[in-house]
C-alpha cells in the first residue's frame, strides 16, 4: 500500500522532498519542504476557480470596483465593514457570524458578498454559493433524484454544513408555503449549529419580512447582525 501511495504522489517541484511535503532530517524530526507553500496555494486557487464564477475569481480590495467603493463616501464604511469581518474571519465563521448586504440594484453587494466568499476560499474554509432562486429550483430537482443523484436529505445536509453559505438575491423568488418552508428550514438549522451565512438581498427589512417571513428575517439578524446598507447609483451603468 506504502508503495502504491508513493507512485500516487506529484514530485516535489524543488526536488527537496518525496512529494509529500515534509523532510525528515536525520533525527527523525519531520519538517516542512518549501514546496508546501506553492502546494497550497495552487490548491487555494482551484478551489477558487472551482466554485466562485467566472465574473468575481479575481475580486480584491485593490481592485475596482471594490477600490472604487471604498472611496465612494456612500459605500466606504461597508468596504471597512467588510474588511474588518475578513481580518477576524477564522473567530467570525467559528462563531458562526455573517453578513448581510442589503441596497439598491448594481451597487455591489454580490461583488462583496464574493469578496468574502473568495477569502473564506483561499482561508480553507468549505463555502456554497447560490443564487436564491437556482437554490430552490436545485431542492426542487431533489425531489425527483434517482439513487445516484443528490436525495432531498443530502443536498440539505450539504447546505446546512458549509462553513459559510452564501446566498445572493434573497427575497428574489416569488413567495409561497413551500418556499417560505425551505428556507426557515435553512436558515434555522444553520443557526442552530452556530454557522456562518452571507447574504444580499434588493429589499429593505420590512419588504424582506414580507416576502420571506418574519421568522427567517429574524433568525438572519441572529445570524449576520444588522444589515450592511448599500443605497445609490448602478455600478454597471458607470462609464469609465
Amino acid at each position: 500500500m506504502n508503495a502504491k501511495v508513493e507512485r500516487l504522489r506529484a514530485p516535489c517541484p524543488v526536488g527537496a522532498c518525496d512529494g509529500s511535503g515534509w523532510i525528515v532530517d536525520d533525527d527523525e524530526v519531520a519538517h516542512p519542504c518549501e514546496c508546501r507553500g506553492r502546494r497550497l496555494a495552487q490548491a487555494r486557487t482551484r478551489g477558487v476557480n472551482h466554485i466562485l464564477p467566472a465574473r468575481y475569481r479575481s475580486v480584491s480590495f485593490d481592485a475596482p470596483p471594490v477600490s472604487d467603493m471604498a472611496r465612494d463616501p456612500r459605500s466606504r464604511a461597508v468596504v471597512a465593514g467588510i474588511r474588518a469581518y475578513l481580518d477576524a474571519l477564522d473567530d467570525n465563521v467559528a462563531e458562526g457570524r455573517g453578513l448581510w448586504l442589503m441596497g439598491d440594484v448594481g451597487t455591489g453587494k454580490t461583488t462583496l458578498a464574493m469578496l468574502v466568499s473568495r477569502h473564506a476560499i483561499e482561508a480553507g474554509k468549505s463555502v456554497g454559493i447560490y443564487s436564491l432562486p437556482r437554490l430552490l429550483a436545485q431542492i426542487r430537482r431533489t425531489y425527483d433524484a434517482d439513487s445516484r443523484e443528490d436525495s432531498y436529505l443530502a443536498f440539505f445536509d450539504r447546505l446546512t454544513s458549509v462553513d459559510v453559505l452564501h446566498v445572493d438575491d434573497l427575497g428574489a423568488e416569488k413567495s409561497s408555503d413551500w418556499v417560505l418552508e425551505q428556507l426557515y428550514a435553512i436558515v434555522d438549522e444553520r443557526y442552530q449549529a452556530r454557522r456562518a451565512m452571507v447574504v444580499t438581498t434588493n429589499l429593505r427589512v420590512e419588504q424582506l419580512e414580507e416576502q420571506i417571513g418574519e421568522r427567517t428575517v429574524s433568525r438572519l439578524v441572529e445570524i449576520c447582525g444588522d444589515p450592511l446598507p448599500l443605497f445609490g447609483d448602478d455600478l454597471r451603468y458607470r462609464v469609465a
